[in-house]
């Protein structure tokens, strides 16, 4: 840091040292800042005197080293001691993994922020889980998770702005989680060792052009960014005001220099030193590997690439697609050294379906507030480079180490670090943030498969430097979080009450005795009570029988339904009349022995009453006399002529007497004569009129008949006195 006095106080000027490590080569440069406008002081560019660099990861440190001290060496030479360097981790390295992640709250009446938070979290580790069980990824490499953005909420299934204090059955929480191999950074690392220099901060090669190019401001626009290099294209997506997405294509300037190779049998360096000159437009000086020299016109040469720039077009046209969601951007910037190939930005639109001024080169000419030393040519190569110095100085990447449970974990600072990357770190699953739920069971009711659920487990607690903390609290270097884990649930248990959803128990009262029916329950064949507890995978039979009968037979009373033989003696024969049951009432109204008691019925029994001597004969088909009405001289009057003598236990009777069990009946027939006139005598008070004279006339229905002339019911009879 170089620090001038100037009239009006003191102006601060920075030396920045950065580094762009590319496949083909090694871009040094020394940007100096000053009150927010950057120079370009110096630039040098190194090839990679071997193949050093594949896809962004240094395959030989020593080479890449070699290259990086030569750089170091010259620019020292120049503007002095240089220790420490800004770098980027190549944006193809990146790599990035959607996760869901659902919960069940039907127990939780609300959500809190920490509710929120853990879900995340456990989000973005299925998102570490997908990525690591992907095919592209070996088993042994580690990620760092560098970065997520959450691309919805929902709340039973449907988008929500926030869960905060929401209640339902179920939530969920989609996310975009952005990794970055360790061995990446580690071998950067190691490289600038070597070379004598100190890591004074890290980017990504997709952010520091991004961040020149493409600021906050511009991101709520669908844009895509290409970095077209030696051996890889770049991609970076904005949309929403974020970079939504990364990715690559592993061709970019190479396809191009080995097509031109391959044709006119070119060294490589050669191939590509005509590569750079075909946007001049004159004639190309050609020498093949045979010695033989040609003058080639730009033109056939642009025509001979045309297949390996369609190629080239289709690839990142189709890996920026996949990107997006499967459409195509609002535009695409292009930048580094292959954006110069001729015919490519063309293509690109063509295969985007985009019109051409939406897709365009984009060059130092495009940056604000920078400057370039003399001698130093513009070129779009010159964006991702400055970028890294100018994203390393505004948003620098550090490490930090910090203990997660008496463990050491070293974090890659992409941005201000929470608890939760660190227990991301420190490989701790969303399981342990929770006490482990009780086991469940399942049993079967009635053929119907029911699950039982154990009960949740209670949170672990987050203490960080001996402080309870949440997953989203800011953490520094050196500090010390510790896991308590949570409570583990209660296992399922439950009776077989429990499980049923109404009222199982009925309570109703019969003949004044309080009586309680409850459902008949057979578990795996045998027969248990209702309040069995229940084990895992039981069959349950459940049958509720609530008739009168069933009732009467649980309390051992249903001899109240059995009828007793009534038997007597009838003319010395032992005879069995009708049974004389019991009858039983709800309030005023008969039931059956099949009735359904309801909860709270009262139940009363009356005993039918014992027959009379003219039931008795009435039931064994013997009549004790024949009756008839008739009218007599204007009154109604019953007739009853005995048929029956009748004895009950020896003595006289008339048939209203009541017949007790056993009692002996003697039933004699008497004349069976009909009934006369002048039998009416015997059931009416007639007396003879005074001052009567002897002359009368007995008359039935108005004519006349004598008193032993027959009369029958409804007949009118009179005496009339002449």
């Amino acid at each position: 840091m170089v620090i001038y006095r100037q009239k009006g106080g003191i102006i601060l000027a920075t030396t920045l040292f950065a580094l762009d490590i590319g496949t083909r080569s090694v871009v040094g440069i020394i940007l100096k800042e000053d009150n927010g406008i950057y120079h370009i002081a110096d630039l040098i560019s190194i090839e990679h005197k071997e193949r050093s660099m594949i896809d962004g990861q240094i395959h030989n440190i020593l080479s890449v080293a070699s290259v990086i001290s030569e750089i170091k060496t010259t620019l020292e030479d120049k503007h002095g001691s240089l220790n420490r360097v800004s770098v980027a981790a190549a944006g193809r390295a990146l790599k990035t993994a959607e996760g869901t992640m659902a919960v069940d709250i039907s127990e939780h009446s609300l959500i809190s922020i920490e509710d929120v938070n853990r879900l995340e979290l456990a989000a973005v580790q299925q998102a570490q889980q997908k990525l690591l069980s992907s095919n592209s990824i070996s088993k042994d490499e580690y990620y760092y998770c560098v970065g997520y953005s959450v691309l919805h909420y929902k709340l039973e299934g449907e988008e929500i702005g926030s869960l905060i204090d929401q209640a339902g059955r179920s939530a969920s929480v989609d996310v975009i989680a952005t990794f970055l191999p360790r061995v990446v950074v580690e071998s950067l690392l190691s490289a600038l060792k070597r070379a004598g220099l100190e890591m004074e901060a890290l980017t990504l090669e997709p952010i520091a052009a991004i961040s020149v190019l493409i600021p906050p401001s511009m991101r709520r626009l669908n844009v895509a960014l290409v970095d077209i290099g030696a051996g890889t294209s770049d991609i970076a997506i904005t949309d929403n005001n974020t970079v939504v997405a990364y990715g690559m294509v592993p061709l970019a300037g190479d396809e191009i220099t080995e097509e031109l190779s391959n044709h006119y049998l070119l060294d490589f360096p050669l191939a590509e030193i005509a590569k750079r000159k075909i946007s001049a437009g004159d004639d190309i000086v050609l020498t093949d590997i045979l010695g033989f020299e040609q003058h080639v016109p730009a033109a056939d040469v642009t025509a001979i690439i045309k297949p390996a720039v369609e190629r080239l077009a289709k690839s990142i046209a189709g890996e920026i697609k996949r990107l997006n969601n499967g459409q195509s951007p609002k535009a695409v910037m292009v930048v580094g050294g292959g954006s110069l190939t001729p015919g490519l930005t063309k293509d690109i639109s063509s295969c985007l379906e985009l019109p051409e001024n939406r897709v365009g080169i984009r060059g130092l000419d495009a940056l604000t507030g920078i400057t370039l030393e003399p001698g130093i040519v513009s070129s779009p190569e010159l964006v991702t480079p400055i970028g890294i110095a100018i994203a390393a100085r505004r948003a620098p990447i550090h490490y930090m180490s910090v203990s997660v449970n008496n463990k050491t974990i070293r974090l890659f600072e992409l941005k201000e670090m929470t608890v939760g990357d660190a227990l991301l770190a420190a490989n701790i699953t969303s399981r342990q943030l929770y006490g482990m739920p009780g086991l469940g069971m399942s049993v079967s009711i009635n053929g119907n498969d029911i699950l039982i659920p154990g009960e949740h487990g209670t949170p672990s607690t987050v203490l960080l430097n001996g402080k309870s903390a949440s997953t989203k609290d800011c953490i520094t270097d050196g500090d010390q979080i510790e896991l308590v884990p949570g409570q583990n649930g209660v296992d399922a248990s439950a009776t077989i009450r429990d499980l049923l959803e109404e009222t199982v128990s009925i309570h109703a009262t019969i003949d004044g005795v309080p009586i309680v029916l409850e459902p008949e329950i057979i578990i795996n064949g045998q027969q248990k009570s209702i309040d069995t507890n229940v084990q895992d995978r039981d069959k349950i039979i459940i049958s509720q029988t609530r008739t009168l009968a069933t009732a009467l037979a649980k309390v051992n009373r249903n001899k109240l339904l059995e009828e007793d033989d009534f038997t007597v003696t009838i003319n010395q024969k032992s005879m069995t009349l009708k049974k004389r049951n019991l009858e039983f009432f709800v309030g005023n109204m008969p039931i059956r022995p099949s009735y359904v008691i309801n909860d709270g019925d009262v139940i009363t029994l009356q005993k039918q009453p014992l027959p009379s001597v003219a039931e008795v004969a009435l039931e064994i088909g013997k009549k004790l006399f024949d009756e008839i009405t008739v009218t007599f001289n204007g009154a109604a009057l019953t007739i009853r002529k005995p048929r029956l003598s009748i004895l009950l236990n020896g003595q006289p009777a008339t048939g209203i007497e009541v017949v007790q069990l056993g009692n002996k009946l003697d039933f004699t027939s008497l004349d069976d004569s009909p009934i006369f006139f002048s039998d009416i005598f015997a059931f009416t008070d007639y007396n003879l009129p005074e001052n009567s004279s002897s002359n009368y006339q007995l008359l039935r229905n108005g004519s006349q008949i004598g008193f032993n002339d027959q009369i029958f019911g409804g007949d009118v009879l009179e005496i009339l006195f002449t």
